[in-house]
């Protein structure tokens, strides 16, 4: 901003160079970023042109999958991502707020550090560790002992008829909800640590137990943050790919049965990208990537504001 003192006429700079030209790379680094991303979604949606061209909407609501004859559909894998991403949720959400819960209002903070610096380790594992651990471990133990009780049991119901596997979509659900705990317990204890202090000391002061006042004063204040934090995981289950298709059994159909095996949109890219023979049947493969993006990005995003909406509305 020039400043004008007598003749001569002075440059104020209010931002060093340094500051100035370190903010220029993050911009410029950003916009990279959106850059790729948006030429990611151009090549998925290139690659998915033949198959979008050939078999139009009706791709999304056809149930038949077979390249040999070259035609395909995508409805079994999207029922098969929704339903074992929506088990996921389903597990691992009461058990993360519960955490997040815990960690944040009752335990002291010795502990809290250790619990948490270890169910962030889960966070860590490779998921072809949680592929191997469901196949020899998880998937034994559903078939001799979960599926069977079940059945005996609940078996009235179509959810849970049928012949236990042990693989198939109940064991997906499962794998999946211990690798989105660590997510959803974190993101659930920064939001619960963004809530005011005098919420709490305010519901304590009205005669409130310390369970009234986490669920008044904290989990319901917060619940638009806690909101995001299960879509975060949801969509983290979304687009799981190897311990899914080690353990969810890779069967291409519907069914009502949570013991049947299933297949997910990330897990049937896995398992036939590298051994497809037509470009039809390449296009139709990309075609159900592209999806997987679209609705992981929908998700993400919507996340992503409500959990920035709930910390805008503390500050």
């Amino acid at each position: 901003m020039p400043v004008n003192l007598g003749s001569k006429k002075y440059i104020r700079k209010d931002v060093h160079f340094g500051d100035r030209f370190f903010r220029r790379i993050l911009k410029i680094l950003s916009i990279g970023l959106l850059g790729l991303l948006f030429s990611i979604s151009l090549f998925l949606l290139a690659g998915a042109w033949p198959a979008i061209k050939e078999f139009g909407p009706s791709f999304l609501v056809s149930t038949t999958w077979d390249p040999v004859k070259e035609n395909f559909g995508a409805l079994p894998v999207i029922f098969g991502t929704l339903l074992s991403s929506l088990i996921a949720l389903i597990l691992a959400g009461p058990i993360s707020v519960g955490i997040a819960l815990f960690l944040n209002e009752l335990a002291p903070k010795k502990i809290a550090d250790t619990v948490s610096f270890f169910i962030e380790m889960l966070a860590s594992i490779p998921s072809v560790v949680y592929g191997l651990w469901g196949i020899f471990v998880l998937a034994p133990w559903l078939r001799t002992t979960v599926e069977p009780f079940l059945g005996s049991t609940l078996g009235f119901i179509p959810l849970f008829q049928g012949p236990p596997y042990g693989v198939g979509i109940l064991a997906a659900g499962i794998v999946l909800a211990i690798m989105i705990t660590p997510t959803v317990s974190a993101i659930s204890r920064e939001v619960f640590r963004a809530v005011p202090q005098n919420y709490r000391e305010a519901a304590l002061a009205l005669g409130g137990t310390r369970s009234e006042t986490m669920f008044l004063a904290v989990l319901k204040t917060a619940k638009n943050g806690v909101f995001g934090a299960l879509t975060l995981g949801l969509g983290r289950a979304l687009g799981e790919t190897m311990a899914v298709t080690m353990v969810i059994g890779n069967r291409n159909e519907i069914a009502a049965s949570l013991f049947a095996p299933g297949q997910t949109m990330a897990s049937i890219i896995a398992n036939e990208y590298s051994e497809a023979s037509t470009d039809l049947h390449l296009a139709s493969l990309t075609a159900i990537g592209f999806c997987l993006l679209i609705v992981t990005l929908i998700v993400n995003g919507t996340a992503r504001f409500i959990v920035w909406s709930n910390e805008k509305r503390w500050k």
